[in-house]
C-alpha cells in the first residue's frame, strides 16, 4: 500500500472475474463451487478499492451471453447472487459503499431482482466507493439501449441529430455518472474484454492476469494499481 501514489489512482476500475469454472474443475468439483469461492475475492477487491480511495469499481458478474450456460449453473449462480447480496449488503453499508446494478435487471429472476433493488435502496445515500454489479450486461446491450433513448429523443423533437455528441451518449449509458474506465483487469489468463464496457473502456489500461478469480486477493489488486501507475497514458496525444 505504501508503494502506491494516492495522487495517481485510477478513478474507475473494472474487473472481468474469470476462472471460476476452471478453478472448480481442477478440484474435481462443479462449476458453481468456483463461483461460491469467488466471493472472498470480491470482498477483498472491494475492501482494497475502498481503502485506497478508488471512486468506482465495476464487476462483470453475469453477462447477457451467460444465459446460454447450462440451466443448473445459471440457477446456481442466481441462487448464490440472492444469498450473497443478503450477506454482503450490511457490510457494504457499514463501510459507506454504494451498491448499484448495471444491465438488464428485468431479465433477472424476481427474487434476485428484489434483493438487488433492496440492496441498492439500503446503500443509496452512502458517499464512499460506488460498486457497480454488471448483471445480464454486455457492452453491446449498453450501447444499443443508449442509442434507442437518443433515437426516441430525436423522434419526439427533444433534440436534433446534430446535438448528439459523446457527452450526450455517455449520459445514457448504464454506468453514468461514473467516469470512463481507467484500469480494466481480467483474471483467468485470457486476453480479451468479452463484450464488457466497450464504450467506457476506450482508453482503459488493460491488465491480463493468469490467476484464477477465486485465488485473487487484495495483494493482486494493489499490484494492478502499481502497474497502472507505471503506464504512460497519452490518450492519442504526445508529451512533446
Amino acid at each position: 500500500m505504501e508503494e502506491i501514489s494516492l495522487n495517481n489512482l485510477p478513478k474507475h476500475i473494472a474487473v472481468i472475474m474469470d476462472g471460476n469454472g476452471r478453478w472448480a474443475k481442477s478440484r474435481g468439483a462443479l462449476r458453481i463451487f468456483g463461483h461460491q469461492n469467488g466471493i472472498k475475492a470480491v470482498r477483498e477487491t472491494v475492501e482494497a478499492c475502498a481503502e485506497l480511495g478508488v471512486g468506482y469499481l465495476t464487476l462483470y458478474t453475469f453477462s447477457t451471453e451467460n444465459w446460454g450456460r447450462p440451466k443448473m449453473e445459471v440457477d446456481g449462480i442466481m441462487d448464490l447472487l440472492v444469498k450473497t447480496i443478503g450477506d454482503e449488503v450490511p457490510r457494504l453499508h457499514k463501510n459507506n459503499v454504494q451498491l448499484k446494478c448495471i444491465g438488464d435487471m428485468d431479465a433477472l429472476p424476481e427474487k434476485a431482482r428484489r434483493n438487488m433493488e433492496k440492496g441498492i435502496d439500503t446503500t443509496k445515500n452512502n458517499t464512499g466507493l460506488v460498486l457497480n454489479i454488471a448483471l445480464s450486461y454486455s457492452g453491446k446491450w449498453d450501447i444499443i439501449q443508449a442509442t434507442r433513448k437518443l433515437a426516441s429523443a430525436v423522434k419526439s423533437g427533444e433534440m436534433t441529430p446534430e446535438e448528439i455528441d459523446e457527452e450526450q451518449f455517455s449520459r445514457l449509458l448504464s454506468t453514468y455518472p461514473a467516469p470512463e474506465v481507467d484500469l480494466l483487469i481480467r483474471t483467468g489468463g485470457d486476453h480479451r474484454i468479452s463484450n464488457y464496457l466497450l464504450w467506457q473502456s476506450a482508453y482503459a489500461e488493460l491488465l491480463f492476469l493468469d490467476v484464477l478469480w477465486p485465488d485473487f486477493r487484495k495483494s493482486h489488486l494493489l499490484d494492478a494499481v502499481r502497474a497502472f501507475q507505471t503506464r504512460d497514458r497519452r490518450f492519442g496525444k504526445t508529451h512533446d
